[in-house]
């Protein structure tokens, strides 16, 4: 009897063996690979490095993906078939103009002027006319119909540039229960150099700062029902916060699909994100928006040479682009004492009710984004006045806020903080907020001062 119970457990030990080699051979041990490219080390550098176990042609795919995001693009016609068709208007002429190391966009550069990463945009409300509707039906907005969507600080040899940001401050002070007093400032867009002449009399303008690209591979694992499941639109819960969901057109798929990037989540996918920053950022064309980025109005930019291809950006070329961005390491802070005190703080005031620090992606991998994906609005202080698609004036998309302790690493100065950069420190930013988060930050500003440092201390370090 002896004999045989040892043989049976020999038996069940090689299956279960046997059953792990197999696992392990079709990837459902997936888990383990993917959450080895999450580092908790702040490196300068970090966000620049591919993910472990890329084979030859993954890496090589990565590299090219690369050599198109940091080595500069120029007009055509040139020699430099593979890199020329820039503009003819355009910001910068790489995508780490925008976004140094893959990090966040500081809003000034060495000179103290307005760096490429500080963007402005522009609209119109629309008419309701049958040609608006038409357009709301594969486009976020209506552009302003002479200089577009977005203002090019650049242009080609021959082509003006369409004018120049800056920004105006009113400073408004605020008061703590305790008697602190913070002083904000509220930013007043301006256009300098106008080179078109007068704008729309409707024209909403309002700026945009790049955000990190840190994790943005993991964000696109997250599965649409994870991100749906937050969804609380008319808030039965009764909290105050009422999360939804941007549906936006994908020119990939032709069809409305949800939005999880950008500033108001009016992009679909890193592709279809990569191409909207190609032809704004830089003009350059794809399949996905195969037209320059000319208004009726600018006839030199209309006339400009054209470069040897009718697309300046192939489609290998921009899913390669897709690839590098996707397998890139990620931040994520490491669980300190002071890490956990201060979650708990930004738990207590309701924080992680939008800034959701914990999603497990379709691969099994648990991340700690800090950010729900959806729309909330955030009060007349934020309001832009600008719609994009289901998002409204006074709605933004909860910003991820892994990966920012990394920017005083890459930049050598603090970020500067929310779609606009008008926040200088963490504690500006929440005292900026309103509407759905006006509880929150009330909540914040009647913590002592001692947990009001924990929680911008862990703020620093996610």
């Amino acid at each position: 009897m002896k004999l045989k119970s040892n043989l049976f457990f020999r038996t069940i030990y090689t299956i279960r063996i046997k059953s792990l080699v197999a696992i392990f051979a079709t990837g459902l041990f997936v888990v383990n690979s993917f959450a080895n490219d999450i580092s908790n080390i702040k490196d300068k550098s970090l966000l620049l490095k591919p993910i472990k176990n890329l084979n030859d042609e993954k890496y090589d795919k990565f590299i090219l993906g690369r050599s198109f995001f940091v080595i500069p693009w120029v007009e055509a016609p040139s020699a430099t078939t593979a890199r020329d068709g820039l503009g003819p208007l355009f910001n910068a002429n790489t995508c780490v103009s925008c976004h140094p190391s893959n990090g966040r966009g500081t809003l000034y550069n060495k000179n103290m002027q307005f760096s490429r990463s500080l963007i402005a945009k522009l609209s119109i409300p629309s008419s309701n006319s049958i040609e608006h509707k038409e357009i709301l039906k594969t486009s976020p907005l209506i552009v302003e119909p002479t200089y577009g969507g977005q203002v090019a600080i650049n242009g080609i040899h021959g082509v003006n540039y369409e004018a120049k940001p800056d920004i105006k401050y009113k400073k408004i002070e605020v008061k703590f229960p305790d008697g602190e007093i913070d002083t904000l400032l509220k930013p007043i867009y301006i256009l300098k150099d106008l080179q078109y002449g007068e704008l729309h009399k409707d024209t909403i303008i309002t700026f945009r700062l790049a955000p990190s690209l840190n994790g943005l591979g993991l964000i696109e694992d997250i599965s649409n029902e994870e991100i749906l499941k937050n969804v609380d639109e008319f808030d039965k819960d009764k909290d105050g916060i009422s999360g939804r969901a941007n549906y936006t057109y994908s020119p990939i798929t032709e069809k409305m699909e949800l939005g999880k990037y950008s500033w108001k989540a009016s992009t679909t996918s890193l592709k279809h994100q990569s191409a909207d920053a190609a032809i704004n950022d830089m003009g350059l064309t794809t399949s996905l928006f195969p037209n320059d980025n000319c208004t009726k109005n600018q006839k030199a930019c209309n006339q400009a040479p054209k470069p040897r291809d009718l697309i300046d950006l192939t489609d290998e070329r921009l899913d390669a682009i897709s690839f590098y961005i996707k397998n890139r390491k990620t931040y994520s802070a490491k669980k300190t004492k002071s890490y956990k005190e201060g979650l708990e703080i930004f738990k207590s005031i309701s924080c992680a009710k939008c800034h959701i620090d914990s999603f497990t992606t379709k691969s099994g991998v648990k991340i700690s984004p800090f950010s729900d994906m959806l729309l909330h609005d955030m009060g007349e202080g934020l309001a832009d006045g600008r719609s994009e698609f289901k998002a409204n004036g006074k709605e933004w998309r909860t910003p991820p806020l892994w990966g920012l302790s990394l920017h005083e690493k890459i930049n050598k100065k603090s970020p500067r903080l929310l779609h606009d950069g008008r926040a200088r420190t963490f504690q500006e930013a929440i005292l900026w907020h309103g509407g759905e988060a006006n509880g929150a930050k009330d909540k914040y500003m009647n913590l002592d001062k001692q947990s009001r440092e924990k929680l911008i201390k862990f703020l620093k370090e996610v």
